[in-house]
């Protein structure tokens, strides 16, 4: 692909820390985002104060609130929350050119049909042709320049190689793969899991507990995973493992920072800055019993955000559950 123009559809932390990132990876860089005073803060003061403040952004980024200007783009990296991803995908259907193609950087389950980021987009894609860029990172590192490596996922290798050379700086470090599928699934699970890493880390509980938890809670992704048809390798990956070990022992992860906060008496709804896995973790249960795949750490998730059982309760009942072999 070349230097070419790249645009990236969501003003929020992540989508400017990633247009940052590719400012020098593209002859024209846009920035849309649906709020005004966002678009005139970067284009203006190059910082976007709203959402990434402190952080001084690159002249070369332009910033719209025109979805048409992000639609003539070579390369598309759609960063918007993952429940509103069916409406900008339908937004850009009627803009883009014939084999446009698109990155989806949400990462969670569509709450009303318990569908993966990946089908979603398929169901409104139109013209567009999909794939997945999903890994451990946290947008202001992202933003600052600090090293991180992640995962560019589409259907065929000659596409992933070519979106992954593309997107690289001595910094930014993406690896292929064609498994589009597991990609999106380790972003949507290690979100609701990393809520239950901070429960444990509200409770006080130590780091043994956390380490125990974030075990048999990849367990329960890579079961997911290959119920669904993802690779075992892709689970173990960075946008698997990698981003689970990530989210699940930092307060900057918003998911984390919300199981914390439910640990200590507080609500999934109370105001706090967004995070995917209170969205995702009853679609992710329902999805998963439809599999016939058991993720009790998930469905203790699920019911804490949901008010149904309290937190000690949640605890209680994981840890008696009947002893059985690991594997």
């Amino acid at each position: 692909m070349g230097k070419s123009h790249i645009a990236v559809a969501g003003g929020g932390a992540w989508g400017t820390a990633l247009a940052q990132a590719f400012a020098g990876s593209a002859d024209r860089l846009t920035l849309w985002a649906r709020e005004a005073d966002v678009v005139n803060q970067i284009n203006n003061g190059h910082e976007n104060t709203t959402f990434l403040p402190g952080v001084a952004l690159s002249p070369s980024i332009t910033a719209t609130a025109a979805m048409r200007d992000v639609a003539s783009a070579d390369l598309i990296l759609l960063v918007c929350p993952a429940q509103h991803l069916r409406a900008v995908v339908r937004g850009l259907r009627a803009e883009v050119s014939t084999g446009a193609r698109a990155l989806i950087c949400a990462k969670g389950i569509e709450r009303p049909t318990g569908k993966l980021m990946t089908e979603v987009a398929r169901e409104e894609a139109g013209d567009l042709r999909f794939g997945m860029l999903s890994g451990p990172s946290f947008a202001s590192e992202v933003a600052r320049g600090l090293p991180c490596a992640v995962t560019v996922a589409f259907d065929d290798a000659a596409t992933a190689d070519e979106i992954a050379r593309t997107l690289s700086s001595p910094t930014f470090r993406p690896y292929a793969s064609t498994d589009v599928t597991g990609v999106a699934i380790g972003g949507a699970v290690k979100n609701v899991l990393a809520i239950a890493c901070g429960v444990v880390e509200g409770r006080g509980f130590g780091e043994s507990a956390r380490a125990a938890l974030t075990t048999r809670g990849f367990a329960e992704m890579t079961r997911f995973g290959l119920a669904l048809g993802a690779r075992l390798e892709t689970m173990g990956g960075l946008s698997g493992l990698g981003d689970l070990m990530l989210t699940a022992s930092s307060r900057q992860s918003r998911n984390f920072s919300l199981g914390v906060r439910l640990a200590q008496g507080g609500h999934a709804d109370d105001g706090g800055p967004l995070a995917e896995g209170a969205a995702t973790a009853e679609a992710l249960v329902t999805r998963a019993r439809a599999a016939n795949v058991e993720m009790p750490i998930a469905q203790a998730v699920a019911d804490i955000v949901a008010g149904r059982v309290a937190v000690d309760a949640a605890i209680g009942a994981l840890l008696s559950r009947p002893l059985k072999s690991e594997h």
